[in-house]
């Protein structure tokens, strides 16, 4: 793995290891801030008993995939999965938009700003190939090259026939 990319995933990673540890620690602040947007999905979804739970399953998903992304292991799908949990935990944690309090409205908008740039680094990195060629790519190629290949076996075969008929005498 390349220096950057070394660097560059623990980095991008560590907050939601760290956030995600504490919020198992101590999961009642984010649960009454969660509770606004997942209350709703709660009552829809009978397997969802809580808020609460769902505020620890999102801490846990974040635990996991912030050391997968660190380690450099599924690093696109762990990357989506931050970017996933991300938009709804900067819903619930940052509604700036209901703050009277001026200096507390723009430390919320603050964050939620903070927030949105980590959600672009995240999809930076849930699209990373490594230099690879993407799967979209070799789809859109992979007719062209299937055609080549018949070409390529259709010519050695031609060669193989010749060549065997010549020593059969033919």
């Amino acid at each position: 793995m390349p220096l950057v990319r070394a660097a560059a995933r623990p980095l991008l990673a560590s907050i939601f290891v760290a956030g995600g540890v504490e919020t198992l620690r101590n999961p009642a602040p984010r649960v009454q801030a969660a509770d606004k947007v997942v209350g709703p999905l709660v009552q829809r979804i009978e397997q969802l008993s809580s808020t609460e739970q769902v505020v620890k399953i999102d801490a846990a998903a974040k635990i996991v995939a912030g050391t997968l992304l660190a380690l450099g292991r599924f690093p696109r799908l762990s990357a989506t999965v931050l970017a996933a949990s991300m938009v709804p935990t900067t819903l619930a944690g940052h509604r700036f938009w209901e703050e009277s309090d001026p200096a507390k409205r723009a430390q919320q908008r603050l964050h939620f700003m903070k927030n949105a740039s980590i959600l672009g680094g995240l999809i930076l990195a849930a699209v990373d190939t490594e230099g690879r060629p993407s799967l979209a790519w070799r789809a859109r190629r992979a007719p062209d090259q299937i055609k080549r290949s018949a070409a390529d076996l259709r010519s050695t075969t031609g060669d193989l026939a010749g060549t065997a008929a010549g020593l059969l005498g033919h």
